[in-house]
Parts: structure tokens; sequence; C-alpha cells
């Protein structure tokens, strides 16, 4: 049986945290989105806009953490089971890489319609 399965939510809920915290611990990338979705919240707490804002920029910074923590795991994975170069491993790599980027497309794209909306009311 595998190690995280059918264990207590709290200590699935663990697994999960610790995940986040060796993320942030070893990756600039996601260092840098976090600190991009803080400023987003403060933002949110500055103007106070609608909750539907609220609700898009969440959903939004989530997508690009939830990304960049599964092109994490995928780099991971990748390098433990082959350390050396492949080039299926780096279409894997690249195409989790681009999952990232389109997330961060679609964050930004709620971002300019956000500041649109802010600045036309």
């Amino acid at each position: 049986m595998a190690v995280h399965k059918n264990r207590p939510l709290p200590v699935r809920f663990g697994f999960a945290l610790r995940g986040i915290a060796h993320a942030l611990s070893s990756e600039a990338s996601l260092k840098f989105q976090a600190a991009a979705g803080l400023l987003a919240l403060l933002v949110l707490l500055l103007l106070r806009p609608a909750a539907l804002w609220w609700a898009l920029l969440a959903l939004a910074c989530a997508a690009v953490l939830a990304a960049e923590l599964f092109n994490t795991a995928i780099e991971q994975l990748a390098d433990a089971l082959h350390p050396n170069e492949h080039p299926r491993i780096a279409i894997a790599k690249d195409c989790a890489a681009a999952a990232v980027l389109l997330a961060v497309l679609g964050a930004l794209g709620v971002a300019a319609a956000f500041i649109a909306h802010m600045v036309n009311n």
C-alpha cells in the first residue's frame, strides 16, 4: 500500500503542507508567484472590489501556484527516475512548464480585466 493513501485527513494535510514548504524553499519561481499572489491580496484589501473579483483573482492565483507545484513534482520525479538528459523527459518538463505559462497568462488576463474595471468605475 502507498505511504500516503488512506491516511487520516490531518496527516494528508500535513503531507500537502510539507510539499508546499519544500517547493517554496527550493523553487525561485514559486516564491515569485506566491509573492505576486500576496501582492494581489493586498490590492484587493486596499480597493475592496466586489466579491466576484476576489473569487476570480483567488482562482487565478491558485491555478498558477498549483501549476507550478505540478511542474515541480514532475521535474523532481523525472530527475529521480532518469537523472540523465532524455528527449522524452525534456518534452514532459517542457509541457509542465507550458502549463505554468498558460496559467500565468490566464492570471494576467484576470489582472488586466480587474485593472480595466477599476479604471472605468
